[in-house]
């Protein structure tokens, strides 16, 4: 599916109609699915999503267009669409940063391929996994439960008129895990899982039997012996789930350039960040957040984005300043900037748009112990049951899941649904310690109208947050 002939072929009718600016994206994706639900297979899915993307600029405006027709009138057609597209928009400003040339082709490798592990063996592991958390519940009811082993292969040719082409081939593999407990009058949900760009043999390095066995025993606890909390000021420290999906949604998102610029406002929201705030300190020199695509075998891997830019670590806060934004080449070169390669298209027939990839808070230089044994009154929220953020990313809320009470420096017993809500920029000022530990999570990161889903890691280390209120949730 991936030739190059096709990629020229429409590189030169867009020259030939007079465009400034071409890019071609040949995409495959191909997707594997079982669900396993109380017990029993549910759905096993094979999907093949395939096409061409071309985007061109003439006269300062862009224009889009895609077909899943690989034969040379269709592409001739996309090609002129594309072109249709961004002439009858009548000129507009939109420029692009300037990029370096290159050819270059890289792939994830995988030791195991999925495709070739019998479904057999596929089904006799998810129904050991669901054995395991039946026979662990006791006296807790499993109301429900599903188990979801997700695998696709992407692979992209990307070629521009300014002398990129990249190839890429990346496996993402995934394995998700939803439950429902009730004891007692209460109930609780959980939906976690383990993955990243690797092949079957990701079983063995996630373990996520031990994972789940893991994750359902600390809920079964939680639901039992949890106590309600009393109302008043805490230290928090969260857990790496938890300040994984904080580094996300508060400082990822608000830090996109598109959204900064307003392009968002009427689809996923603005950002309270601005342009001048670049150079700001935002919170204490522990916190340094980073979005990195590089990190190897992550769940939001690459190498070189949908512009064919190449990847590298995005620090987006420093030693608690504001250091950079998620950038792609037309949102840089407003700034004056180059692209750091935040442009992803979760598919063929999407638009490269500004994303993240794997955001996470730097690890610090304090152990977990450390973390815990400077607290007097405070709450370890290791994960959490439900969080909220505005559509200006500002004011945020929390509510714990797995979370104990620390008394005197130490864990004692496990709290039920702890609430605190709090502003972004209180959040980050409260931050004192970060420890060294780094968890990682698979997760979607959804973003546009017509929507894009695309593959990031959460997580992160443990972080200690001074002087919360928190409040007991229902």
């Amino acid at each position: 599916m991936l030739d190059e002939d096709i990629i020229l072929r429409a590189l030169t009718i867009a020259g030939d109609l007079g465009a400034d600016y071409v890019e071609v994206r040949l995409q495959s994706d191909k997707n594997y699915s079982i669900v396993f639900r109380d017990g029993g297979l549910e759905v096993y899915g094979y999907e093949i999503n395939e096409g061409l993307s071309v985007r061109t600029l003439v006269n300062g405006s862009m224009g889009f267009a895609t077909t899943d027709s690989l034969d040379p009138s269709s592409i001739s057609e996309v090609v002129e669409d594309s072109v249709k597209l961004a002439r009858a928009q009548g000129g507009g400003s939109l420029r692009l940063a300037e990029i370096q040339s290159y050819s270059i082709s890289y792939e994830a490798r995988v030791k195991e391929r999925f495709e070739d592990i019998d479904l057999d063996e596929k089904l006799r592991y998810l129904s050991d996994l669901d054995k395991e958390v039946v026979s662990l519940g006791n006296d807790v009811k499993v109301a429900g439960r599903t188990f979801i082993l997700d695998y696709t292969l992407t692979r992209k040719l990307i070629a521009t008129s300014d002398g990129i082409m990249v190839q890429s081939v990346i496996p993402r593999f995934e394995i998700m895990m939803y439950v429902v407990l009730s004891y007692n009058g209460r109930s609780m949900t959980r939906f976690t899982g383990v993955g990243g760009s690797m092949g079957w043999e990701g079983i063995r390095v996630w373990e996520p039997k031990i994972f789940f066995r893991d994750n359902i025993k600390a809920l079964i606890n939680v639901i039992k012996n949890a106590k309600e909390v009393e109302d008043g000021v805490y230290d928090i420290i969260l857990g790496p789930e938890t300040s994984g999906l904080a580094a996300h949604e508060s400082c990822g998102h608000p830090f996109e350039l598109d959204r900064i610029l307003g392009r968002e406002g009427a689809q996923a929201g603005e950002s309270f960040i601005t342009i001048d705030m670049l150079g700001e300190q935002i919170s204490s020199e522990e916190v340094t957040v980073i979005d990195d695509p590089t990190l190897p075998y992550s769940y939001g891997f690459y190498l070189f984005d949908d512009e064919g830019v190449r990847a590298r670590p995005r620090y987006l806060i420093k030693n608690g300043v504001i250091n950079e934004f998620l950038m792609n080449r037309e949102t840089a070169v407003v700034l004056g900037l180059e692209s750091n390669a935040a442009a992803r298209a979760s598919a063929y027939n999407r638009e490269p748009i500004v994303r993240m990839a794997n955001t996470y808070f730097a690890p610090g230089t304090h152990s977990f112990e450390e973390l815990i044994e400077d607290v007097d009154r405070g709450i370890y929220l290791k994960s959490f049951g439900e969080w909220n953020i505005d559509d200006r990313r500002y004011n945020m809320r929390f509510i714990g899941q797995e979370a104990y009470l620390i008394e005197d420096g130490e864990i004692k017993y496990p709290l039920w649904n702890p609430v605190f809500e709090i502003t972004v920029p209180n959040f980050y000022a409260r931050i004192d310690a970060v420890d060294k530990n780094l968890e990682f999570y698979p997760a979607t990161c959804g973003k546009s109208d017509p929507g894009q889903g695309v593959p990031v890691y959460i997580g992160g280390p443990n972080i200690r947050i001074r002087g919360i209120h928190v409040s007991k949730g229902v």
